[in-house]
């Protein structure tokens, strides 16, 4: 099925025609959870859409706060029959038993950026890798400054 179309996406409350450019972009296949809230931090149900058996699963999120979600989707992927769970995420919040439901969790890795201070977290978990972005930021404000293009970011890494 081709979600490619913004009047498909327009059925969907996430943000599908972005991730599918991506993993088109990567040239790997695409699947996704999906997850009902009955309220904050707490999912009542989550869906698998794709086929996922024998293949490396990356998830990707926003933003990890208890990680409970992360740790579920990690749980439906191996039961799935994936070889390996890795997540990214831009903001590792990592609040309450997030850093131990990960250490527990079958994700390989959660890595997350710098936007948040991580050396604490990083002292408590063996599984949490960070991304310094400060490279990337610091180009995103010399070229806002510059009136250059920052969109070109996306497809350029400056370092």
């Amino acid at each position: 099925m081709d979600l490619h179309a913004s009047q498909i996406q327009g059925f969907f409350d996430v943000p599908v025609d972005k991730a599918t450019s991506i993993a088109d972009r990567l040239g790997v296949d695409f699947a996704l959870f999906h997850k009902e809230r009955k309220k904050a931090n707490e999912v009542s149900r989550m869906v698998l859409v794709g086929h996922v058996r024998d293949k490396i699963a990356i998830l990707v999120d926003d933003m990890a706060d208890t990680c409970g979600t992360l740790c579920l989707a990690a749980q439906h992927l191996s039961e799935a029959g994936v070889s390996k769970v890795y997540a990214i995420v831009t903001h590792g919040i990592l609040s309450g038993n997030a850093l131990k439901a990960v250490e527990e969790s079958a994700l390989e890795k959660l890595i997350v950026t710098n936007t948040l201070p991580q050396s604490e977290n990083q002292a408590g978990c063996s599984k949490l890798e960070v991304i310094d972005i400060g490279v990337v930021l610091g180009e995103v404000i010399r070229r806002s400054h510059y009136g250059e293009s920052v969109s070109k970011l996306f497809h350029e890494v400056p370092y």
